[in-house]
């Protein structure tokens, strides 16, 4: 595998693997406490180089999981459920955290294991290696581009306002709408 250099946060050149040093103009909302991050495109050469190793976890909904469309290899648990209630301050749905979701990523992962975690553009997936990192798990790097990417802001563009910009379905990686049950959220409680 390539060494890769990138920038960091403060734009200086970091000379750290690029899965280790801040992306130049991360926002806040994807930005994580161990500080560890990916494009998409680099976390797929990253699990085709180790896939025994490195782990694709994906925390959106099922139902983003199953409809969107995701990684060929991710592991779905999700972060957080819809309610099916509208929150109009915030012009979203309202959600509720999973409350399996650590019991569930320990009974499926190692704390030592690498973990590159997705969601739909970067910012779920911030929130969800900051409470691994809570848990134990110490190599977990957030995919900042996510599954659909960051929204094209070109008002020229016919793409405006659409994620189009980057991400795991942008970048050339392999994703697929067909689901393996193993690898979807299925939960046991009744």
């Amino acid at each position: 595998m390539k060494s890769k250099v990138l920038l960091s946060a403060g734009g200086g050149a970091t000379g750290k693997p690029a899965s280790q040093a801040a992306k130049p103009q991360l926002i806040k909302e994807k930005q994580t406490t161990l500080g560890l991050y990916v494009t998409a495109k680099e976390a797929y050469e990253m699990w085709k180089a180790e896939p025994e190793r490195v782990k694709i976890l994906d925390v959106r909904t099922p139902e983003e999981y199953l409809f969107v469309g995701h990684a060929e290899m991710a592991r779905n648990i999700p972060l957080a459920f819809v309610k099916y209630q509208w929150n109009a301050d915030k012009n979203e749905p309202v959600m509720k955290p999973n409350p399996d979701f650590i019991s569930s990523a320990k009974s499926l992962f190692n704390a030592t294991d690498t973990l590159l975690v997705t969601c739909r553009s970067g910012g779920r997936s911030a929130m969800a290696v900051n409470v691994l990192a809570k848990a134990g798990f110490q190599n977990v790097y957030n995919i900042i581009d996510g599954m659909e990417g960051d929204k094209v802001n070109d008002p020229g563009s016919m793409y405006h306002g659409k994620r189009m910009k980057n991400g795991w379905k942008n970048s050339g990686s392999p994703w697929t709408y067909d689901v393996n049950p193993e690898l979807i959220w299925i939960s046991t409680r009744q």
